[in-house]
């Protein structure tokens, strides 16, 4: 590439990756790129805000940033559905008309399979989506004890600590209505310990699930709901009752990903250092890559820097010396007001590692301020 001609760059997605992506391209080369933003959704919600939705109180609609408000120099936003991509030849048909790019920066996440989990649809509740956990609101003040099973239906998944963070604000909300002591909550997932990378982290899991009496079957799988009996059927043929039954989907690129021939192994396959893809100038970013290593926010964010930087670099003949590391730090609610974070690093050394920080009241204070920042970065300006 050479940065004799304005450049076309088109982005697939406006989470995470996707506006981080157009921010700093937006910054660092705004009159040699011109940037499509291409989302099916009307605005941006932070993955934290369906905690909000779920347990706070909070109206949906307060929580989300329109993507009108986006006003970055050399940026367009389109509200279109993708139907077609063509990564060899880097076209992209939409509901809306059809784009041609010199880059372009596959950044769609992962969707959610419902139906992979037979009975889920008709027998479960889920707070991952916008509408589940609005859903599950409603669905929580008719409970009045029993069993709950919130169980992790499949891997990767994103947010590995929401689960967990999904048990002990419903611990806080059962105790606060009076109903903890006729209720059993356990967590049933197929990993070997909450936080498999590191046994410290996954001990401090462990020890916050067993002081609020909370049970994790760890190495086990619900494969199906039995809606009539409610009874969750495991992969080993055991059932265990349940009243209320909450699940953490099956994961999955989206429709038009697949079809694209760039998920041949289920997840989109990158150079870990540059997040290209086999075709040349299309990258990917985010939860839809299939690197082994966390899905979450803050990792797709990283990954938008490291190809930030790289087009950079080549656009002017150079080549960037940064390698995408897998690094990033998250929050995670504790409930009673404490806020963790978690710092990981996954493929910047021999091996991946993580450790936590807190919880504490003041880490609930700097989560307040994660969104903020980030709205006034990735938004800009809107204009008066």
């Amino acid at each position: 590439m050479v940065a004799s001609a304005v450049k076309h760059v088109v982005i697939l997605g406006a989470g995470f990756g996707g506006l981080e992506l157009a921010s700093r391209l937006s910054g660092a080369l705004a009159d040699e790129v011109r940037v499509t933003l291409i989302d099916q959704n009307e605005g941006f919600t932070f993955g934290f805000s369906k905690l909000d939705i779920l347990f706070g109180g909070v109206d949906a609609a307060s929580v989300q940033i329109p993507y009108r408000e986006l006003a970055k120099p050399s940026v367009e936003f389109r509200q279109e559905r993708i139907s077609r991509i063509d990564p060899a030849a880097r076209h992209v048909t939409t509901d809306g008309g059809s784009y041609d790019a010199d880059i372009l920066v596959v950044a769609l996440g992962a969707n959610y399979d419902i139906a992979a989990t037979p009975g889920f649809a008709e027998g479960g509740q889920e707070y991952y989506s916008i509408a589940g956990a609005e859903r599950m609101r409603d669905v929580l003040p008719a409970f009045e004890g029993g069993t709950i099973l919130i169980g992790v239906l499949a891997q990767p998944y994103k947010c590995p600590p929401a689960p967990f963070e999904g048990a002990f604000l419903l611990h806080d909300q059962l105790v606060e209505r009076g109903i903890r002591e006729q209720t059993e909550i356990r967590v049933i997932a197929p990993m070997s310990a909450p936080v498999p990378v590191t046994p410290e982290v996954s001990k401090r899991f462990l020890d916050e699930l067993e002081a609020r009496g909370i049970e994790y079957l760890a190495q086990q799988r619900v494969v199906e709901l039995d809606v009539p009996s409610k009874e969750a059927v495991l992969e080993s043929g055991e059932r265990l009752p349940y009243d209320l039954f909450v699940g953490i989907p099956v994961h999955c690129v989206p429709a038009v990903v697949a079809e694209s021939g760039l998920a041949e192994n289920g997840w989109v396959t990158v150079d870990r250092g540059t997040l290209m893809t086999p075709f040349p100038d299309v990258y990917a970013v985010g939860d839809v890559v299939g690197i082994p290593m966390a899905k979450a926010g803050v990792f797709a964010e990283n990954a938008a820097g490291v190809v930030a930087d790289d087009i950079v670099a080549r656009l002017r003949g150079e080549t960037s010396e940064r390698r995408y590391e897998g690094r990033g730090n998250c929050f995670i609610e504790f409930g009673g007001g404490r806020v963790g974070k978690i710092e990981a690093n996954f493929l910047g050394g021999p091996s991946p590692t993580a450790e936590i920080v807190g919880p504490s009241v003041d880490l609930a204070t700097d989560k307040r301020t994660f969104a903020p920042i980030r709205r006034a970065r990735w938004f800009g300006e809107a204009p008066a």
